[in-house]
């Protein structure tokens, strides 16, 4: 029996100390954005990338055999690897707070802010392919983080992002098991669907108490279309234009070795909410951060626990799918977007 419940925000920020920065560039010729995961000082972190295509940074500091083991902040953002330009910003501004890994002895004013990143392949579907994330926007991003709600759907890092040919977005979601606390984001921009054969989201039968209560019951007319669009589109969906990113948290003590177990898991519940997942095409990485707040989880707990983020990753694809809104930006030369919601139920 599931005994986890959703925490107050049914979202990451539901970590203690954990807080959620967004910027978003929806302005003419743009579809694109950040997200940033800002944790407490002493956070440990690890990932696990199962992609084919992933676009990342500092994933191999993260690695159980390196030295460092804090993390400051983690970068979500959009634009392909020009995107990645936004984790600058974030170092800055981190540094200007004085957060970082210290490299002096003498002088603790000289640290380094850890700041791993990875990114979708959202480009030119506003309109214009050179309007990517900058380091402007990932400071922004910093100064926006806050705990509380978490804005999800088409925001953000999700701004341009698509899933099986509809919007994509950011997606959170949160459990609370065995006196731990547990919450993922994600931003779904996969090649494959988050649709089941009727046209329902996979990811509301993993839905705890009644958070999908509200996702209504696709049309089956709508659902034959939709699949039919979709083979019809599976060229331009294989051009490399995906990838599906995300931070777990917890509130857990874990080593670097228990992060990287709990990425691992956590991909499960990726396979759970999108099919296929893991392609070549994909770029699929996935941040851990264990805050350190709570004791370390015994055996069984720790697979608890597990089992849990793997499913708030689930859920998070569920929440960002309904969340999406629509888009059209056939004016300014980029692409049109229909959200699950309006494609697929009438």
């Amino acid at each position: 029996m599931n005994t986890a419940r959703p925490g107050r925000h049914n979202a990451i920020t539901d970590v203690a100390g954990v807080r959620v920065g967004q910027v978003t560039r929806d302005e003419p010729g743009w579809l694109t954005g950040v997200t940033v995961v800002v944790p407490p000082p002493g956070t440990v972190g690890g990932v696990d990338v199962r992609g084919g295509a992933p676009g990342t940074r500092e994933t191999d500091l993260l690695d159980p055999t390196r030295l460092v083991d804090r993390v400051d902040a983690v970068v979500l953002a959009g634009g392909s690897a020009f995107g990645l330009a936004s984790a600058d910003g974030v170092m800055q501004a981190a540094y200007a707070e004085a957060a970082g890994w210290p490299v002096s002895a003498d002088d603790s004013s000289q640290v380094v802010p850890i700041v791993p990143a990875a990114v979708i392949l959202d480009l030119a579907r506003g309109g214009d392919f050179t309007h990517t994330p900058t380091a402007a926007d990932g400071a922004a991003a910093w100064r926006d983080a806050a705990d509380g709600p978490v804005s999800q759907g088409s925001v953000g890092a999700g701004t341009g992002a698509r899933s099986g040919g509809l919007k994509g977005g950011v997606g959170s979601a949160s459990a609370i098991v065995d006196g731990l606390t547990v919450g993922a984001l994600v931003v779904v921009n996969a090649m494959g669907s988050p649709c089941a054969p009727d046209g329902s989201l996979y990811a509301v039968r993993s839905g705890l108490a009644d958070e999908f209560a509200h996702a209504p019951t696709p049309d089956q007319t709508a659902a034959q279309a939709y699949w039919e669009a979709l083979a019809a589109a599976e060229a331009e969906l294989r051009a490399g234009l995906a990838t599906t990113i995300a931070v777990v948290a917890t509130d857990a003590t874990l080593s670097k070795v228990q992060c990287r177990k709990l990425a691992e898991v956590s991909h499960d519940g990726l396979a759970r909410a999108l099919s296929p997942v893991h392609t070549a095409y994909d770029g699929d990485t996935i941040f851990t951060l264990a805050t350190g707040e709570r004791a370390a989880p015994g055996d069984l707990d720790l697979v608890h626990l597990q089992a849990a983020a793997a499913e708030c990753v689930t859920r998070a694809v569920g929440h960002a799918m309904l969340a999406a809104i629509s888009v059209d930006r056939t004016r300014d030369g980029g692409i049109a977007l229909s959200s699950w919601g309006d494609a697929l139920t009438r």
